[in-house]
């Protein structure tokens, strides 16, 4: 192990002692944002538009400039005339560097998609490719961001980190869990953001903001009723009394997901209808806020899940595996302004997180059964630290114990050696710290190291550096590099998978590179602004399974194009437009020179919308050129080939029925095209939902 302590006292210290030119810059408050102004692009958020209006996505470049809540004026809930959508001001924005792009999807654009998860949400930002099979299906397909697993990237509730050390093929990360109705905005950025929340985001990090309630009480509800049998209830209730703020958020999704496939379709029964498709999940959140005084507040929130559901398999012959996925996550949170002044923030968070996966199944005359249980213990220390107007720092101390308890069983001749209880732990131990200066009124830079102790792969050191220089006032070009290092899953280790009949390997190696961007925002017209990215990785020990088990199987090296664009038309129309190009190679070994599996090339999504006194109406373009089949190929199949490129169109629409109350219609796969989304898994063709909304 190397001898890196001494990094526990000189980390800070060296980005507290770095000197910083002393330059002035104006600040500007607008509304509830308070910004430093470095360039005199205006972010997406900025440009003016009616809050009726349909914003299909909002990109932001967020400015590194703390959220200054006894700055801002008082938060009440305004409810547009004719309007069923009411806008709160709650939440707090994370403050990243504006060295990357920040997606942000409000939850006005996360109703009107009619998204039932996040993975729904997600699938409308650059770069993500959501390999999901039908609503509510599980996320063991595939979710994949600039070509990094999902496993490869970090996810967070409120800022902290919900993923947790078990690399399971069911995906860790659930993104079923999380009801819908709670969402705020998820916001997704990449960079000097893996300095803040971990290494392993080679890929990005998503953050989930959750509602927090004002005001008078408020309850919203929606039912919702469609094809497969699909129905699904949320409802959400939050307000504030006094100093103390609520919100607590129900949804209960079913579906059973049977409509026929073609022939060689994967999990096709003998009538000739997709089988062990069906979901049944229901969550629930729950946040309390509590003003102690003008300079400090707890958060209390919690997430809860119960998931019952078949597992979508790739592989021949038919699968009739279960998998029971139950959950529950805590965080409790202090923030506190110290001194008395406005420049220096700390937040300290604890959080525990549970994650219990099952899954059992018959396999001919044999049966197996395969449970993994984890929890997972954390704690942060993150201090926001104004040293001058152009100066600040960011640092902190991350901590995290997880214990997996792994139990499989088969009673399968040839699997009976494999029959094990294992209970492991890891304990995880990070100093973060982010500097960003300002150099000049246009141009920023900033630096970052993220110093890990891990008890099973030592030490290491993940350095990021960012820069943002304004060329004119319409046109800004960025950067940023990040070193990182994902750690295998203690599953992959330790915990033999009975369903892939995959054998773990407690000798993996860490996967360790680099990621990379490079990119300009460009403001074309005052209606119309692009940003443009090339992003890039480096990721060599890549994990995968040979021969039936996990090793790590070399360099992958990954190259991309991302481009968005928004315009808004006029008060009552706006469209978007993304683009993503990807090219992740396998470098080394037997598959050296293909394109990792399930991952498109070219991933096109753009949307137009309009929205007037409580009508609204969405159209969404989905192009995908297909991704390599890549697992569990039927005969005849070839690692090679490729599934086919597919167009799709889905509608959604709103009609006001009497005050607050709306009819929703959501019409999905308007072609109703039968593609084929990955490894001879077939979308349904044309299916439908119909529901009513309405707040009290």
């Amino acid at each position: 192990m190397r001898k890196n302590y001494w990094l526990l006292v000189a980390l800070p210290n060296l980005f507290i002692t770095l000197p910083a030119e002393a330059i002035e810059i104006e600040i500007q408050q607008t509304g509830n944002e308070v910004t430093p102004i470095t360039t005199s692009i205006p972010d997406l958020k900025e440009i003016e538009l009616p809050i009726i209006n349909a914003e299909l996505l909002t990109q932001e470049t967020s400015n590194d400039i703390e959220f200054n809540p006894e700055n801002q004026p008082e938060v009440e809930t305004q409810t547009v005339e004719d309007a069923d959508i009411s806008t709160e001001v709650i939440g707090e924005q994370d403050t990243f560097s504006g060295s990357t792009p920040v997606y942000v999807i409000e939850k006005e654009e996360i109703q009107k998609q009619g998204a039932t998860s996040v993975a729904d949400v997600l699938k409308r930002l650059p770069g993500f490719a959501i390999n999901d099979v039908g609503r509510g299906a599980d996320i063991h397909t595939g979710t994949y961001y600039r070509g990094a697993s999902i496993n490869q990237s970090v996810f967070l509730i409120n800022g902290r980190q919900i993923n947790n050390n078990v690399n399971t093929y069911h995906g860790t990360t659930d993104l079923n869990s999380i009801p819908v109705e709670s969402i705020e905005r998820v916001e997704l950025s990449s960079g000097v953001a893996s300095t803040l929340y971990g290494s392993s985001a080679f890929g990005g990090v998503v953050n989930i903001i959750t509602k927090e309630g004002y005001g008078k009480p408020k309850l919203t509800g929606s039912v919702e009723y469609g094809s497969f049998s699909l129905n699904n209830q949320q409802t959400s209730f939050g307000g504030s009394v006094g100093a103390a703020r609520y919100n607590f958020s129900f949804e209960r999704f079913f579906t059973d997901n049977r409509y026929r496939v073609p022939v060689g379709a994967a999990n096709r029964d003998s009538q000739g209808f997709l089988s062990n498709a069906d979901t049944a999940t229901s969550s629930y959140f729950g946040n309390i806020g509590l003003d102690l005084n003008s300079r400090n507040t707890l958060n209390l929130d919690v997430t809860a899940l119960s998931s019952r559901r078949g597992l979508i398999f790739f592989g021949f012959p038919l699968q009739r595996d279960r998998l029971d996925h139950d959950g529950l996550n805590i965080g409790l949170s202090w923030k506190t302004r110290l001194g008395n002044g406005d420049r220096s923030n700390l937040t300290t968070t604890i959080g525990y997180n549970q994650d219990y996966f099952s899954t059992y199944g018959p396999t001919g005359n044999f049966y197996r059964t395969g449970a993994l249980d984890t929890q997972q213990l954390s704690a942060r220390v993150d201090h926001e630290w104004q040293l001058s107007q152009s100066n600040k720092l960011r640092w902190g101390l991350d901590l995290k114990n997880t214990n997996l308890n792994g139990d499989v069983f088969s009673s399968d001749p040839n699997r009976i050696t494999n029959n094990e209880t294992e209970n492991r732990d890891l304990l995880n131990t990070a100093l973060f710290a982010v500097n960003s200066w300002n150099l000049s009124q246009n141009f920023q830079l900033d630096l970052g190291l993220r110093q890990s102790f891990d008890t099973k792969f030592g030490n290491y050191l993940n350095p990021s550096v960012g820069l943002r220089y304004a060329l004119t006032p319409t046109l800004a070009m960025r950067g940023s590099w990040a070193g990182g290092q994902r750690n295998p899953g203690l599953d992959q280790l330790y915990v033999y998978d009975t369903v892939h009949g995959w054998e773990p390997n407690p000798d993996l190696d860490p996967e360790t590179g680099s990621s990379w961007t490079a990119g300009v925002d460009v403001k074309f017209a005052e209606n119309l602004t692009g940003q443009f990215t090339y992003f890039g990785s480096s990721i060599d020990n890549r994990l995968g399974v040979i021969a039936g088990r996990w090793t790590n199987i070399g360099l992958v090296d990954t190259n991309g194009l991302e481009a968005a664009l928004q315009l808004k038309l006029n008060s009552g129309w706006s469209t978007f437009l993304n683009y993503t190009y990807t090219d992740a190679q396998i470098k080394t070994g037997t598959e050296r020179g293909l394109q990792l599996g399930l991952i498109p090339y070219s991933l096109l999504q753009g949307g137009i919308g309009y929205q007037n006194s409580g009508w609204q109406a969405n159209l969404y373009m989905t192009y995908n050129s297909g991704a390599r089949r890549a697992l569990f190929n039927r005969a005849g199949d070839q690692n090679t080939d490729f599934v086919p490129s597919y167009f799709n169109l889905d509608f959604s629409g709103r009609i006001p029925v009497a005050g607050n109350l709306g009819l929703t219609v959501y019409l999905e796969n308007l072609l109703g095209e039968q593609y084929e989304r990955v490894n001879r898994i077939y979308s349904p063709g044309f299916t439908f939902r119909l529901g009513l909304n309405s707040s009290l």
